[in-house]
């Protein structure tokens, strides 16, 4: 009778860990204990950036719709509060691809909210 050494099994998933983490500084790379730890800590990291990369978006667009608001004689929080009370839903996602894209259509958009309000 022989002994399962499950070599294969093993190596295998050592070979995947230490793919995860080619590009890491010294035995973080290539040592398998080190590996696992570091790769569990960039899980961790990127399940926190994918939080924070919406909130960074979200700032972003805010400040080009402020840029463009103020382009055209009014204010981010006056815009909002009048594109609100105007019934007109957009996300700031698009105003913020209108205001680098389509100034013109931006402008009109403002006008429309303004005059609403």
């Amino acid at each position: 009778m022989s002994r399962a050494t499950r070599g294969k099994t093993t190596h295998a998933r050592h070979k995947r860990v230490l793919a995860q983490t080619e590009g890491f500084w010294g035995g973080r790379k290539n040592r398998y204990r080190q590996a696992m730890r570091v790769l569990w800590k960039s899980w961790q990291y990127a399940y926190v950036g994918r939080k924070l990369r919406k909130r960074d978006f979200r700032r972003l667009w805010i400040v080009r719709i402020n840029a463009a608001c103020r382009q055209n004689g009014t204010t981010y929080s006056r815009l909002m509060g009048a594109l609100k009370k105007s019934g007109i839903e957009i996300d700031r996602k698009v105003l913020a691809d209108l205001a680098v894209h389509d100034q013109a259509g931006f402008k009109q958009l403002a006008q429309l909210a303004t005059s609403a309000s």
